[in-house]
C-alpha cells in the first residue's frame, strides 16, 4: 500500500485490530437458544458497547428490538455543519454446523495461511472492526470529519426482522445523510467493489403429515402414504428438469447487467466437485444475482443412524427462497405457499409457518456518495478501480433504511469476498482486506465530508 497517513496509521492498528476481533469471535452470539445460550449474544453486545464508548461515542444502548434481540446503538458527534453517516454491522453469526470439519476451533480465532479463521471473522465482527480501524485512523490524522452514527445488529442472520420494526418505530434513531453498511463484500481480494443489489428472502417451515404415527414398510409399505416422499415430491416441484428455481407464477428469467462471473470462478470460489454439473440456466450472474433461488436448509425426519423399516407419518423441512429487486418477498411468499399446497400429493396435510423474511434491495450507484467511496477506493487499492456487483444474500435492513431514508446514499462493502466462505465451515477473513477497506471507509469519510461542503 501507498505512503498515505491514513494507511500508514491502520497499518499501526492491525495488531490491535485482531486481538479485538479474537475477543468478540469468542462469543458463540448466535442469536437462536435452540443453538446457543442467550447469554452468549449479550456479552457480545456488552462488549460492541464497550467498544464505542472507548471511542467516546455518546447515547451509547442497548435496544431490545421487537424479536428479543439486542441491537448496539451510538454517535459520536462531528464538526458543527457536518454530515452524518450511520455504520452498520452486525454481531451475531451463523452457527457453526459440522464442528468435526473445522480445521480449528470456530469461536477461537486462528491464523493459517495468512488468513484469520473463526465463525463471524468475516460476517459480520471482522465488519465493525473495520468501522473502528477506520475511526481511529481518522483520530489520528486530525478528527472524525463527519458525525457518526453506529449500529449494530444482533439477529441479522435470522431475519426475524427486530432491528426493521425497532427502525420503523424510531424512525429519527438511524437519520444519515449516508450509510454504510459493512456486511457484504469484494469480487474477489484484491477487488475494490460495492454491491449495487441484494436479494430478499423468505424462510418457511413446511411439515407434511400423512397418518397418526409411523407403520411397519413390510406391512403397510405400497399403499400407506409416506410422509417423506410425499415432502420430497414437494420439495423436488421446486426446481425444473434443469435445476432452475420453479415456483408457480414467480418470475425467473431476469438477465443480470453488468460484471460477469465466469463459470470456472465460480466452480472454484463455490468448491464444486470436479464433473458435477451448475444447475439452471443464463448466466452464473444470471443465476445468483438476477433470479429467485430456492435451497432447502434442512429437514426433520428420521435419521438413517438408529433408522427403522417403517413408514414416516411425518416430515419436516425448512425452505429458503432468495427473491432479486423488483420481486416483492410477501409476494413471493404467498406464491411459494400456493405453490407447496398445490404440488403437496396424496391430499396429505401441510402445514406451512414464515420464520424469517427480506425485501430485496438496489442501490443508486450514480449517487455522490459512490464517487466518494470510488476515489477513496483507488488510494486503498493502488491501481485498481472500483467495481460494482449483485449479491446473493439478504440484507433485510437495507430496504427498510432505503423506505425510511429515501434521501440517504447507501453503499455496500464488506470483508465476504468468496475466499472467506461465510455461512461455511472454516470461515474466515483476509487481514489484508479488513486493513485495505478500513482505509478506503476512512477515506471516504473524509471525501464524503468535503464533498457536501463544496
Amino acid at each position: 500500500m501507498t505512503a498515505n497517513p491514513i494507511a500508514e496509521s491502520v497499518a499501526s492498528l492491525m495488531p490491535r485490530a485482531r486481538a479485538e476481533l479474537a475477543e468478540l469471535v469468542a462469543f458463540e452470539s448466535v442469536a437462536d437458544e435452540a443453538v446457543a445460550p442467550r447469554s452468549e449474544c449479550e456479552a457480545a453486545a456488552r462488549w460492541v458497547a464497550d467498544a464505542l464508548r472507548a471511542e467516546d461515542f455518546r447515547e451509547v444502548a442497548l435496544l431490545d428490538t421487537p424479536d428479543g434481540s439486542q441491537s448496539v446503538y451510538g454517535v459520536l458527534p462531528g464538526p458543527a455543519g457536518a454530515p452524518t453517516v450511520l455504520l452498520y454491522a452486525h454481531y451475531d453469526v451463523q452457527p457453526k454446523l459440522n464442528e468435526a470439519a473445522w480445521l480449528s476451533p470456530p469461536f477461537e480465532l486462528t491464523e493459517r495461511d495468512g488468513r484469520w479463521y473463526g465463525r463471524g471473522a468475516a460476517d459480520c465482527k471482522g465488519g465493525f472492526i473495520m468501522h473502528l480501524l477506520a475511526l481511529r485512523a481518522l483520530k489520528a490524522n486530525g478528527g472524525v470529519p463527519v458525525t457518526v452514527k453506529v449500529i449494530v445488529e444482533g439477529s441479522e442472520e435470522q431475519g426475524t426482522g427486530g432491528l426493521e420494526r425497532y427502525a420503523e418505530a424510531h424512525p429519527e434513531l438511524l437519520a444519515a445523510d449516508a450509510i454504510v453498511i459493512g456486511d457484504t463484500g469484494n469480487f474477489r481480494v484484491g477487488l475494490p467493489t460495492v454491491t449495487a443489489t441484494l436479494r430478499g428472502m423468505t424462510m418457511i417451515r413446511v411439515q407434511v403429515d400423512t397418518l397418526e404415527g409411523n407403520l411397519h414398510s413390510g406391512q403397510f409399505g405400497g399403499a400407506a402414504p409416506d410422509a417423506l416422499a410425499a415432502l420430497i415430491r414437494v420439495l423436488d416441484s421446486l426446481r425444473d428438469e434443469h435445476g432452475s428455481t420453479v415456483v408457480d407464477g414467480l418470475p425467473a428469467r431476469a438477465e443480470w447487467e453488468g460484471l460477469q462471473y465466469p463459470e470456472e470462478d465460480f466452480r472454484r470460489d463455490a468448491r464444486v466437485l470436479d464433473g458435477v454439473a451448475l444447475p439452471g440456466s443464463g448466466t452464473v450472474a444470471d443465476r445468483i444475482w438476477a433470479r429467485p433461488a430456492v435451497t432447502v436448509v434442512g429437514i426433520d425426519c428420521h435419521p438413517v443412524a438408529g433408522a427403522t423399516p417403517s413408514i414416516p407419518a411425518t416430515a419436516r423441512a425448512q425452505i429458503s427462497l432468495r427473491v432479486p429487486p423488483g420481486q416483492d418477498a410477501a409476494e413471493a411468499t404467498e406464491l411459494l405457499y400456493a405453490h407447496i399446497q398445490k404440488h403437496t400429493p396424496w391430499n396429505a396435510r401441510v402445514t406451512m409457518e414464515q420464520v424469517g423474511q427480506g425485501q430485496a434491495f438496489q442501490a443508486d450507484v450514480s449517487s455522490p456518495a459512490y464517487t466518494s467511496m470510488a476515489e477513496a477506493m483507488r488510494v486503498a487499492y493502488p491501481g485498481e478501480e472500483m467495481q460494482s456487483s449483485g449479491m446473493g444474500g439478504s440484507i433485510p435492513l437495507c430496504s427498510t433504511l432505503a423506505a425510511l431514508y429515501p434521501q440517504a446514499e447507501i453503499l455496500l462493502i464488506g470483508l465476504s469476498e468468496p475466499e472467506a466462505q461465510i455461512h461455511a465451515v472454516n470461515e474466515s477473513v483476509s487481514p489484508e482486506e479488513l486493513e485495505r477497506l478500513s482505509v478506503a471507509e476512512a477515506l471516504f469519510l473524509g471525501n464524503y465530508a468535503r464533498s457536501r461542503h463544496a
